[in-house]
């Protein structure tokens, strides 16, 4: 069984064609790029690039794995799209996972088998954060959750917790002044194809069309029509 998986939620833009045989998968191709803003342009390449290095077509897909979020709202919408247009076209089944469990995936092969809190800044003083147990991303203690730097400190109560991703030093810094102990890794840590392929494995297929994950209303709202008039 094979899978195509590719993430575009943050800050870059990964994709990965992995093998599922036995309950193990194998990577057969990926590719990583960081950078702010391009998803769209390089997302539909970057899917080509690692399905030739794999030498397979895509009516040699079974699966089509993507993160759903919480993410940039432009990004997330990037890789949902095109996961969706590529099912219909192929008749792939498709999965979808939390950017931040992806994350917690990366990380678990970074750093072993640890339970560790998935913080990621979004501005305005919040993160995007989430529990995870010593499973890795398949092992979720809560959903994913938008939460204020203070709340993020206590995640998990008052025991010794690692924290990882791009708040991981800012909510441990909350978190000592709250007598905390926490340990503070991998900052540069974005969402991985690879491991999204990983966790596909083990995943079950959507049962309804994949949708983003938002935890924060978009900053643009459509203008009414007494604005449009103003205008």
């Amino acid at each position: 069984m094979h899978i195509l998986a590719f993430d575009t939620c943050f800050d870059g833009c990964s994709a990965c064609v992995a093998e599922l045989r036995g309950g193990a998968v194998s990577v057969r191709s990926s590719l990583l790029e960081r950078f702010e803003t391009g998803h769209a342009e390089r997302l539909i390449p970057m899917i080509g690039e690692v399905m030739a290095k794999a030498d397979l077509g895509f009516h040699q897909i079974d699966r089509i794995a993507v993160t759903t979020g919480p993410g940039t709202f432009t990004g997330t919408r990037i890789a949902i799209a095109a996961a969706r247009s590529l099912a219909l076209a192929t008749g792939a089944g498709t999965i979808g996972a939390s950017s931040l469990a992806v994350m917690a995936e990366a990380a678990r092969a970074k750093i072993g088998d640890k339970p560790m809190a998935v913080v990621v800044d979004a501005r305005r003083g919040e993160v995007y954060a989430q529990l995870f147990g010593a499973g890795g991303g398949a092992d979720a203690v809560t959903a994913p959750m938008l939460l204020s730097l203070d709340d993020a400190a206590g995640l998990g109560g008052s025991e010794p917790i690692v924290l990882v991703g791009s708040a991981s030093q800012a909510v441990a810094e909350i978190a000592a002044l709250k007598g905390r102990v926490s340990y503070p890794l991998l900052p540069d840590l974005i969402p991985d194809a690879v491991a999204l392929a990983h966790l596909a494995g083990s995943l079950p297929l959507s049962e309804t069309p994949l949708s983003p994950l938002y935890l924060r209303p978009p900053d643009a709202k459509p203008q009414d029509g007494k604005a449009v008039a103003r205008a």
